[in-house]
């Protein structure tokens, strides 16, 4: 159960490049994603963007559990906000609650260095402007060889390779999407704290539509709805 947990804190815990053009969003104000586990619905996760002037404040709401026999093994529960300034990442905040341990993430740009400033349960310290950190709904998550933890501030390297071209079917809507498979860089991690994870967007809008991975059972992130 702890590896499939690790696995899924992972996939929770990957965007977001310091100066990430994120204009491709500029039409959307909402998205929700619904999380499966062997093709049962187990939890959302949803994001609000709000704008005003060259600001971006996107805030973001992450809810499962997993359930056996009717009892609850486990409870997730995560909320963040981050901030872009001119298309330019300025902050990300988040807390998370695994069962009852609590982790935390504060993420600022360092306009003087032109570095971030990491203040997390897992790590403290400076990373490289151009590492992410975050969720998958920015699509510049493809470009960038590192990641920063939404959960904890821990950097991971990280290898990503474009799959092809594939139409993905949701409900009654069909998309067509670029398929990409990220993994972990450094071979020498442990096997539940590594990378394997696939990840769908819409090829005309870079939208995320979907993101699938294998750990003691397949798991999914569907689109549900956008506004």
């Amino acid at each position: 159960m702890k590896k499939i947990i690790l696995s899924i804190i992972i996939l929770l815990t990957i965007c977001f490049k310091a100066s990430s053009h994120v204009d491709h969003y500029s039409n959307y104000n909402y998205l929700e994603y619904e999380l499966f586990r062997n093709n049962q619905s187990i939890g959302y996760h949803k994001y609000e963007f709000n704008r005003e002037k060259n600001n971006l404040l996107i805030k973001s709401e992450v809810q499962f559990k997993i359930t056996k026999l009717g009892v609850d093994l486990y409870r997730y529960y995560a909320e963040s906000e981050e901030i872009y300034e001119n298309d330019r990442f300025i902050k990300f905040k988040s807390k998370t609650t695994q069962n009852k341990k609590a982790k935390y993430v504060n993420i600022q740009r360092n306009k003087q260095k032109n570095n971030l400033i990491i203040d997390g349960s897992s790590y403290k310290g400076e990373a490289d402007k151009d590492a992410i950190v975050g969720t998958w709904w920015n699509h510049e998550i493809v470009k960038a060889k590192a990641q920063i933890s939404a959960i904890s501030g821990r950097i991971i390297e990280q290898t990503v390779t474009f799959v092809g071209k594939e139409e993905v079917k949701l409900g009654n809507t069909t998309y067509q999407t670029l398929h990409f498979n990220f993994k972990s860089s450094d071979n020498t991690l442990p096997d539940n704290k590594k990378l394997n994870t696939d990840i769908w967007y819409d090829e005309n809008t870079k939208l995320w539509i979907k993101a699938a991975f294998e750990k003691r059972g397949y798991w999914e992130y569907r689109l549900k709805t956008y506004k």
